[in-house]
C-alpha cells in the first residue's frame, strides 16, 4: 500500500461506527483545580445520567467524500453490522465513484466475525488489513470530531432532533476535509514506515 500511487487513496472506503450522546460524555471527565476549589462553580461540569440518551451511527468516506451515514437502532452485533454493510457499502462507494472498492475498517469483533469476513471476501475482497491489538488511525475519527463539532453548536434535546442536525451537518461537510484527512492518513503510514 505504501507504494501505491496518491491517487489509490480515493478507491479507500474508510468505515467505522460511534456512540453520540444528545449531552455529550457519559463517562469520566477530570477537572484540573486547586485545593478547596471543588466546589467553584468554574470547575463543575453537568451531567446527565447515560448521556441523556444517544444514538449509535455508522459512517464511511473516502477521499472523494462522505458516503452514507447510517442511524442504528438497537444493540449492534455482527448480523446487524453485516446488514449495514449490504446495504450502505457498495451504495456508498457507487455515490463516490469508486468502482474498485480497497476496504478499511478495525479489528473490532463484530467487523471480524465469519459471516462479515464471507461476504467481503465476495464483494469488497481488497481489505486493508489492520494489525492486532493496533491503534486506531482510522482517518474517518477526524472526520467524526469535525462532525461532532459542528453538531455541539446546536441547542439538542431530543433523539429525533440530534439525528435531524447530524444528518444536516453530514451532508454539508465539504469533500476537500475528506481530501485533505485522506492525503494526510497516507502520508503518515509513509512517513511511520521511512518510506
Amino acid at each position: 500500500m505504501l507504494n501505491k500511487p496518491e491517487r489509490y487513496g480515493n478507491n479507500v472506503l474508510f468505515a467505522d461506527e460511534r456512540k453520540y450522546n444528545i449531552f455529550g460524555s457519559d463517562g469520566r471527565i477530570m477537572v484540573w483545580r486547586r485545593k478547596n476549589e471543588e466546589l467553584n462553580p468554574k470547575n463543575l461540569v453537568g451531567t446527565v445520567k447515560y448521556g441523556g440518551g444517544s444514538v449509535l451511527v455508522w459512517r464511511c468516506m473516502s477521499a472523494s467524500g462522505l458516503g452514507n451515514l447510517v442511524f442504528i437502532g438497537g444493540i449492534m452485533n455482527h448480523a446487524l453490522y453485516l446488514n449495514i454493510l449490504k446495504d450502505n457499502l457498495k451504495l456508498s462507494a457507487q455515490n463516490l465513484g469508486i468502482a474498485n472498492i480497497f476496504f478499511y475498517q478495525d479489528n473490532n469483533p463484530k467487523h471480524t466475525s465469519l459471516n462479515v469476513r464471507v461476504w467481503c471476501l465476495y464483494n469488497c475482497p481488497q481489505n486493508l488489513k489492520t494489525p492486532p491489538q493496533s491503534p486506531d488511525l482510522n482517518p474517518i475519527e477526524h472526520i467524526w470530531r469535525e462532525l461532532e463539532v459542528r453538531v455541539r453548536k446546536h441547542d439538542i434535546k431530543t433523539k429525533s432532533e440530534l439525528k435531524t442536525v447530524m444528518m444536516e451537518e453530514w451532508l454539508n461537510i465539504d469533500a476537500e476535509i475528506t481530501k485533505k484527512t485522506s492525503k494526510i492518513y497516507f502520508q503518515t503510514l509513509k512517513n511511520c514506515c521511512g518510506c
